[in-house]
């Protein structure tokens, strides 16, 4: 028996920038022009300041932990284990939710502050989730 399929968001035209990012392996933000405020989710007008002259711009990718809680009740569409529901701050300070992945689904190994990394989920052929992992560190960091 197949496992459903995961209930997935539908694109609207203020968001498909996001979600062709998403699927072409870019974690796409906006930030206002006037204000030069990174803002997230997508929106035609600065939530910081009301300007409607902003831009689409490649984020880092780079996150940390800043909430979650650990789903031990069985989704089909998720499968029987528990996972985590989290909210990240993203490099350039939006918030964002998603699940955490690679990892045990436990409190030990979800730290918060612990630094996350994007990692895209293609789901169908038009929509690749952003899911975070922890982080591997860079080439010359001291563990």
């Amino acid at each position: 028996m197949s496992k459903p399929q995961r209930l997935l968001p539908r694109p609207t035209p203020e968001t498909q920038h996001f979600w062709d990012g998403c699927r072409e392996g870019e974690l796409r933000l906006q930030r206002c022009r006037d204000c030069a405020e990174p803002f997230f989710p997508p929106r035609p007008f600065c939530p910081h300041c009301g300007k409607r002259d902003v831009e689409v711009f490649r984020a880092s990718g780079r996150a940390t932990l800043y909430s979650y809680v650990i789903n031990y009740r069985p989704r089909p569409d998720m499968g029987e284990e528990p996972y985590a529901i989290a909210v990240v701050t993203l490099e350039e300070g939006p918030r964002l939710m998603t699940n955490i992945v690679s990892c045990p689904q436990t409190p030990e190994a979800l730290q918060l502050d612990m630094p996350l990394q994007v990692h895209f989920a293609a789901q169908n052929e038009t929509i690749t989730l952003p899911l975070f992992e922890p982080a591997q560190p860079a080439p010359g960091d001291t563990p």
